[in-house]
């Protein structure tokens, strides 16, 4: 990849929409108070309070399952998962030059959790449940001192790790069963463990905190109770709330200067409670289960991050959850910037449709429909509706402003509505299905008809664009066919096939060329006419292509795929302009606006990311 993007300028970044809310305790502040920390995809993000200005930290090559900031703030540390079989990173970064300081290489398929010592001498690690150790690292030498099997063989998996606050040497482990407090021995390379005795208590345990002073433990339980350990004497001193415990378990828990607790819910309850009776004095209902809380400085502000992908800021005095920011939280599958204007856009994921402001990252509307998944969405040329395909085999239009549901056409397809388009003229859509048909529906008045089915694609319809003049549409599928369609006497024009599973294809503005793409990682140009190849440039080195778009002048063209690259081409040349790299996982669809000033790219992280276009469009 590197040498790929070598001597090729760099696209610039405007902003990014998304952060991976399921990492628990991902969210963080730095202690220089000034950043928000937190995982999106594979890159860790430093995000500066003040204006939002973003900064990227790229090194690992899967997700990112956890991060700890060190106490003096020089270093982050950021754990993976990898697959089943391959040993997961962790990665020490340098906070101030945001380089990598060092990479370590132990854990097998999944780093669980980590934690800093608080003089920022060593590192403890914890692996996830196909590894179970625990290992502790010299940050200064970037080695391991020693590691240990994390539980006893009759306890359950370790989940999580917390160091104490005044001892390098001591650290407390917990999960299924288990509670440890573990010394470190440095001259004799050992770690050695003490079970908490808990008496008849049986706990999983998801998050631990310990008291600033290092007298207590507090361990949130998967019960929905929080469990309070003296750290000497390894000794239950209290469990509570005896009555109203919180539902779906304690997700996380932090311990304010004055000792009381802010405890976040698998239900979304965020409540400030007493640590010595664990007593509610204030509470808030969010939308889904909390997985962060991130202090800064001595706890007149807190962020709190949701599993929906959403941050809320609160300020101790008020305890009201002002929201920050939101983002798709499972990969967006596609986006459409609104025809004509540049100052919407649209993106589709698992159950929604989010409308966005193209200049103010901000969601506008967002559009639910439970339990289904939205497979492709279009704009309509007078940008009066929204049309989206989705996986129950139905086609929905809605209006962009309220959100309202206009119309639904039942069993549309067979096997889920793979693609859609809709006509310059506003008064049909053209849709394709998992089956391979391809449907053309005139939107009337009242409703909507069906004027004709094509059947010659083998497999899914993958996408559809249609001529300026509506009379020809071609479509893309992954039988390795693209076909060009009369919609005037529904027959087929001309097929063009390649040895390749087609994801996407584009008309050149003046309608002579087609360009396609696919798992071939080859972009291949095409004449219309009579459907013979043109020319095929290397796409990617890596992976499949699975977004293409044109700009309105013809001149550029862009894409994205597997490799998670933004490339810029120039038609004519061939040749790559520029690179785009942020992105943590698989692009799966890019757009420029119509008026050449910003370019969005989507990816199966839940990332949405906004570019400068490099190249103005010539007036």
């Amino acid at each position: 990849m590197a040498s790929e993007t070598q001597g090729v300028p760099q696209l610039e970044l405007e902003s990014v929409i998304g952060f991976s809310g399921q990492v628990i305790s991902g969210l963080r502040v730095h202690p220089d108070r000034e950043y928000l920390i937190y995982p999106l995809g594979s890159a860790v993000i430093l995000k500066r309070i003040k204006d939002g200005k973003q900064e990227f930290l790229h090194g690992h090559t899967n997700n990112v399952s956890c991060i700890a900031v060190s106490k003096g703030g020089l270093y982050i540390a950021s754990g993976q998962v990898n697959f089943m079989g391959f040993k997961a990173t962790v990665i020490i970064w340098d906070y101030a030059k945001r380089t990598i300081y060092a990479t370590l290489l132990l854990h097998q398929a999944k780093v669980e959790a980590l934690a800093f010592s608080p003089n920022d001498k060593y590192l403890v690690s914890l692996g996830g449940q196909d590894d179970g150790s625990i290992v502790v690292w010299n940050i200064e030498t970037k080695k391991a001192i020693c590691g240990s099997p994390a539980s006893a063989h009759s306890a359950g998996h370790c989940l999580t790790v917390q160091y104490s606050n005044t001892n390098d040497n001591i650290f407390v482990s917990a999960g299924s069963g288990t509670l440890r407090v573990w010394e470190l021995d440095v001259p004799n390379r050992k770690i050695r463990p003490t079970e908490c005795q808990r008496g008849k208590l049986k706990r999983i345990v998801k998050c631990l905190e310990i008291s600033e002073d290092d007298k207590f433990i507090f361990c949130g339980t998967t019960s929905g109770d929080i469990m309070k350990v003296n750290l000497k004497t390894g000794l239950l001193s209290d469990c509570g709330p005896l009555k109203a415990k919180y539902s779906l378990g304690v997700n996380v828990l932090r311990v304010l200067k004055s000792g009381d607790l802010l405890v976040g819910s698998g239900s979304g309850t965020f409540t400030l409670c007493s640590s010595t009776n664990f007593k509610t004095l204030k509470k808030v209902e969010l939308e889904k289960a909390v997985t962060s809380i991130a202090i800064r400085g001595e706890g007149q502000q807190f962020w709190v991050g949701t599993c929906a992908a959403q941050m809320f800021r609160f300020s101790y005095d008020d305890f009201k959850a002002e929201l920050v920011s939101t983002g798709h939280n499972s990969a967006v599958k596609d986006v459409a910037i609104c025809f004509g204007t540049s100052e919407l856009f649209g993106t589709c994921s698992d159950e929604d449709i989010r409308l966005w402001h193209i200049d103010k990252p901000k969601e506008l509307l967002r559009i639910t429909v439970p339990n289904m998944t939205c497979n492709s969405l279009d704009f309509m040329a007078d940008g009066h509706s929204i049309i989206s395909a989705w996986n129950d085999g139905k086609i929905r239009v809605f209006a962009p402003e309220s959100g309202r549901l206009m119309l639904t056409i039942d069993n549309a397809h067979r096997m889920g509505v793979t693609a859609i388009a809709g006509t310059r003229d506003c008064k049909r859509i053209v849709s394709g299905g998992g089956e391979g048909q391809v449907r053309v529906w005139e939107l009337q008045p009242p409703g909507h008809r069906l004027l004709e089915t094509m059947k010659e694609h083998k497999a899914t319809v993958t996408c559809i664009k249609i001529k300026s003049d509506d009379k020809e549409c071609v479509t893309a599928s992954s039988d390795g066919a693209c076909i060009i369609w009369d919609l005037v006497r529904f027959a087929s024009l001309q097929m063009v096939i390649a040895n390749t599973m087609f994801r996407t294809v584009c008309y050149h503005p003046e309608e002579y060329q087609l360009i396609t793409s696919g798992t071939d990682r080859k972009v291949a140009y095409w004449d219309v006419y009579d459907g013979s190849a043109i020319r095929e440039l290397e796409g990617s080195k890596a992976g499949a292509i699975n977004g293409m778009h044109i700009t309105q002048d013809g001149k550029h063209f862009v894409t994205g795929g597997d490799d998670k690259l933004v490339k810029v081409w120039d038609y004519m040349e061939g040749s790559v302009t520029h690179v785009g790299i942020a992105h943590g996982g698989s692009i799966t669809s890019i757009k420029v606006c119509s008026n050449n000033r910003t370019l969005v790219s989507t990816s199966a992280d839940g990332a949405i990311i906004r570019w400068r276009f490099p190249h103005p469009a010539s007036s």
